[in-house]
């Protein structure tokens, strides 16, 4: 009987988009990602002497963060410092 009254509220739910019909393809994945990040960040190329290349990945592995995450912390601390002077 219990199961009777579960059937009920579990089928008026709606499903999730992604599950209806086909599964995305992984471009489709991918272009819908980068479109969700695009509204918050912005992407920077950027080319520097490979020691600081190296620097940088030391920095990451110790710190256990991405390079883009390297990045950032290090221009909120320059910004931090600016605002010092």
């Amino acid at each position: 009987m219990s199961q009777i009254e579960n059937t009920d509220t579990s089928s008026s739910k709606t499903k999730r988009s992604y599950r209806k019909g086909d599964p995305l393809s992984t471009n489709e994945r991918k272009s819908v990602s980068l479109a969700r990040k695009r509204k918050t960040h912005k992407a920077i190329n950027v080319y520097v002497l490979n020691p600081l290349k190296v620097k940088l990945e030391e920095f990451c592995k110790t710190e256990g963060v991405s390079q883009s995450e390297m990045i950032a912390i290090l221009i909120e601390q320059e910004g931090a410092r600016r605002n010092k002077m």
